[in-house]
């Protein structure tokens, strides 16, 4: 199947379905994602000369939605909107073999070839990570980097023991992968 996307002058005018069908491919599809960044990306007649402007726009919304969520429960005593975890948790784990979206799996090829001992490593990091930072998942730009990159970071993460600074870390590393997405869908920034 091969996706390109819309040139960015007609995105505004785009039925909703096919904006949704365009946040699911520079981002993981994700009800709750798609309804905030369709209210936020194409409301009040807003315009974008380039994709790196609209995914740009994407992580500023982002971050200031988890900031706002993080003072409000600082504040109440509540816990932080749950919809951030589900945000969040839309990413597949890394190195998982099934339930990857197209985008996914080419970007995580190259942590599908390893030994059995790093699949291993890797499923165990994956379950310290999700136990250590509860409701989250393990977010990271992975562009090719090797499977042993990866886990260190995952593992300093881990150690560094700070779920605000996973949730930032985790948006910020949602719109590097689309802007990458962006980039090998035929977009021009």
């Amino acid at each position: 199947m091969s996706v390109s996307l819309p040139p960015i002058e007609v995105v505004p005018s785009l039925p909703i379905i096919e904006k949704i069908e365009l946040l699911n491919h520079l981002f993981e599809k994700c009800q709750i994602l798609s309804a905030f960044l369709l209210l936020k990306l194409f409301g009040a007649d807003k315009r974008y000369s380039t994709y790196q402007q609209l995914i740009e726009d994407a992580r500023v919304y982002l971050i200031d939605y988890l900031n706002e969520s993080e003072r409000r429960a600082s504040e109440t005593g509540q816990p932080i909107n749950p919809d951030i975890a589900a945000i969040i948790g839309a990413h597949p784990r890394l190195g998982a073999s099934q339930k990857l979206s197209s985008h996914s799996s080419q970007e995580q090829k190259s942590l599908q070839q390893s030994s059995e001992e790093e699949r291993k490593r890797l499923e165990d990091l994956n379950n310290l990570y999700e136990s250590t930072f509860p409701g989250l998942r393990y977010v990271v730009f992975v562009n090719g980097r090797p499977r042993s990159v990866i886990m260190e970071d995952m593992l300093q993460r881990i150690q560094r023991n700070d779920i605000s600074k996973e949730r930032h870390e985790a948006f910020a590393a949602m719109c590097d992968i689309a802007l990458d997405r962006a980039s090998k869908l035929g977009a021009k920034f």
